[in-house]
């Protein structure tokens, strides 16, 4: 468990790190808000943590999750904004964050991705995406436990 939450901060430590250490009037969407795939359990989840360092540090959220977009709006009320799709999330957001390994966000449109994000940058807390792949498309890539991808 003390790993587990040790990477959890290590992950949000990234996504501040990137900005300079500061998020405050960013817009991040998040992608997968359960805890696994294909549920809607939100105990426990990753993605809980993220918003509420984000949320906190004066960032804004526009979360999209398959099942578990009712419990997590039942948390935080307004406080954060659903998307109705995977790709309406990422509209003028600075980055999109992965929280949830959903079969859906395995191979999504990268050209979508990249044209829809103020910046192509993913930070990748499921490590989904091949490091080689995102290089290649000129994506800034950060996930857990292997190199970062400066894009292009």
């Amino acid at each position: 468990m003390r790993v587990n939450a040790l990477q959890k901060q290590f992950f949000i430590e990234k996504i501040s790190a990137y900005y300079g250490g500061t998020v405050k009037g960013r817009k991040f969407a998040l992608w997968g808000l359960a805890f696994k795939p294909n549920t809607d359990d939100i105990r426990e989840a990753p993605a809980l943590e993220v918003i509420d360092h984000l949320l906190s540090r004066g960032a804004t959220v526009i979360a999209f999750d398959p099942e578990a977009m009712g419990n997590v709006r039942n948390i935080y009320q307004e406080r954060i904004s659903f998307a109705e799709s995977q790709y309406e999330a990422l509209v003028n957001s600075d980055a999109l964050i992965i929280c949830t390994e959903w079969n859906e966000f395995r191979i999504p449109d990268f050209e979508k991705i990249a044209g829809m994000l103020k910046e192509k940058v993913i930070f990748d807390g499921r490590n989904l995406y091949d490091n080689a792949l995102m290089e290649s498309l000129g994506f800034y890539y950060e996930s857990i436990g292997r190199r970062k991808v400066e894009g292009g």
